[in-house]
This record gives structure tokens, C-alpha cells and sequence, in this order.
């Protein structure tokens, strides 16, 4: 970013940096430098903040950074990152209205708490409401698309829209939201439940999690979609990727559709491992494995 760019950055409630560091920002612990990242004070700020931007410039919601590879190169343009005041969460009757930033976590123990059954399955997923829109991120039989009623989102422009289920389109482990567009919070749908019932199925489900995944390391959570009919940790088994390594990168030996930063990996060993997965299990099973954590920015650069 040129100094020029710098001064034309608009007056803002929040906080924002200039080349700010987005290591600590993420699971794996990796990754380059946001030429702007911005911590909007409410959704006021934020939408103040995208109108006076140039318009051309990027922008990228960052949540809690699992489920995320950042290149070493870092990212280009503005990076949003949610403060406490977007992770409210408000009981309404049986829905439950999250703000983006809340903890998936979070946001079941609120619906337990609340004696709302059908959200467990978010005990089990790492990252924000946010995110888990974006990606229809799902785990134990269930995911967001089941339980979404409404998203408000803002554009890049700042104007703020309201979209259905159906609008967002959702797939397996995708949604139709512009990688620009910025949620701010979701209306949920529970159910009427037993509390104790509820609370015994997240602790099954963080017990299934504790015994299956590696979750004491630096990683960025399941690696791959998997395949119609398949599980992916299967196919990357089969393979002979179990403990595979390029520099500090290295196949989990738990649970080998995780990937894991040793100590001293670069986004780059990350990566570079996870394309070589992908080759070593097209060769043995001939599918192909698509990535399901996300991989933003750009390549190279000094770390």
C-alpha cells in the first residue's frame, strides 16, 4: 500500500492497521501481512468504512481463522475482523439471532441453555456463525443450511440486504455469498427440547472430537470436502499420506484429513503439502479431492 493509498483511508470509530500481521490471527499460525486490517466499531462503522474506500479495493471478512490458509504473500486490500459486538446472541421465542462473530460453540450453549434442541452439531465446528454462512459448514449429520432462517449481509457498497436459505443456494460445504459480501448476523431456528438431553449430545459430540481429532496442534481443521460415498481421511489413507511432511507441514497421524503446522511450517509447506495429497490420491483412487479449508492471498513474500 503506497503512502498516497493511506491517506485517502477514511476516518473510522474502530481500529484499523496498516500491514498488520495475521499469524496470530489464524488456527494454523501462518500466513503474510493485511495491507489494512479494520475492526469496525458496529455495522454503522463498517458500512461508513466500504463507502469510503476506493471502490476497487478488496475486502475480506476474517472470523476466527479456522478453516483458513493465508498465503505467505498476505492479503490484498482490507481485512474485516469482528469485535464483541458482533457476537450478541438473542433468544426469540424458538429462533436464535446470532451475530456473526459468535462462536458456533457459542451460540449451541446459548440454544441449550435456552432449551433449544437441533443446534448441537455446532459444539462440533471450529470458527463463527459467520463463517459457518459461508461455507455451510456442517458436522455430525447436520449443517447451517438446515437451521438458517435469514442472513443480514452488507454489500461492498455498505448497504446491508436480508437473504433466505433459498438465496443463498446453498450446497455441500459451500453457499452463493460473494467472497466480498459481509455477514453481520443470521436468525436461526431451533426447536423446543430437554436441556439435559441437549447438553448429553454436545458432549458426545466434543468427546467424538476429542478421541478423533488432532485438537491440541496448530491446524486449520478438516482439509477436504469428501467425495460423494467416500470419507476423504480414507482416500489420503489409502494413499500412504498418513505423517507425510514438506517442511513443518505434516499429515496428522490421528486424523490424516487434518494438516498441521509442527512448528515452523510457511503457508506455503502448507499448501504445497495439500497439493501433494491431492496428487497422491488421484493417482491411487482417481478422485479428486477438492480443499475445503479456504486458501486466500497472495503467494510469496516475507513471513
Amino acid at each position: 500500500m503506497t503512502a498516497a493509498q493511506r491517506d485517502d483511508l477514511p476516518t473510522v470509530r474502530g481500529k484499523f492497521e496498516v500491514d498488520a500481521s495475521l499469524k496470530k490471527l489464524t488456527w494454523f499460525r501462518v500466513g503474510g501481512v493485511a495491507d489494512i486490517l479494520f475492526t469496525p466499531e458496529d455495522s454503522d462503522d463498517l458500512s461508513d468504512f466500504l463507502q469510503h474506500i476506493p471502490a476497487d479495493m478488496p475486502v475480506m471478512p476474517l472470523g476466527v481463522g479456522s478453516n483458513l490458509l493465508i498465503r505467505d504473500g498476505g492479503i490484498e486490500g482490507a481485512v474485516i475482523r469482528f469485535g464483541k459486538k458482533f457476537a450478541a446472541i438473542i433468544i426469540d421465542g424458538n429462533d436464535i439471532i446470532a451475530g456473526a462473530g459468535a462462536p458456533d460453540i457459542t451460540v449451541a450453549g446459548a440454544a441449550r441453555d435456552a432449551h433449544l434442541a437441533g443446534l448441537e452439531f455446532l459444539r462440533g465446528i471450529p470458527g463463527t456463525i459467520g463463517g459457518a454462512v459461508k461455507m455451510n459448514a456442517g458436522a455430525y449429520g447436520a449443517e447451517i443450511s438446515d437451521i438458517l432462517i435469514s442472513a443480514e449481509v452488507m454489500d461492498r457498497r455498505g448497504v446491508r440486504h436480508v437473504l433466505t436459505a433459498d438465496d443463498l443456494q446453498f450446497s455441500y460445504r459451500h453457499s452463493s455469498l460473494a467472497d466480498d459480501m459481509i455477514c453481520l448476523s443470521v436468525r436461526l431456528k431451533g426447536r423446543p427440547g430437554v436441556k439435559s438431553d441437549i447438553a448429553d449430545r454436545m458432549r458426545q459430540i466434543a468427546d467424538a472430537r476429542e478421541q478423533s481429532q488432532p485438537l491440541r496442534t496448530r491446524t486449520g481443521g478438516s482439509t477436504f470436502k469428501n467425495p460423494d460415498g467416500v470419507k476423504a481421511w480414507a482416500l489420503i489413507d489409502g494413499a500412504g499420506c498418513r505423517g507425510l511432511r514438506v517442511g513443518g507441514a505434516m499429515v496428522s497421524e490421528k486424523h490424516c484429513n487434518f494438516l498441521i503446522n509442527t512448528g515452523n511450517a510457511t503457508a506455503g509447506d502448507i499448501e504445497e503439502l495439500g497439493e501433494e495429497i491431492r496428487r497422491r490420491v488421484m493417482n491411487n483412487s482417481g478422485i479428486g479431492l477438492k480443499w475445503e479449508i479456504r486458501i486466500v492471498g497472495r503467494k510469496g513474500g516475507k513471513i
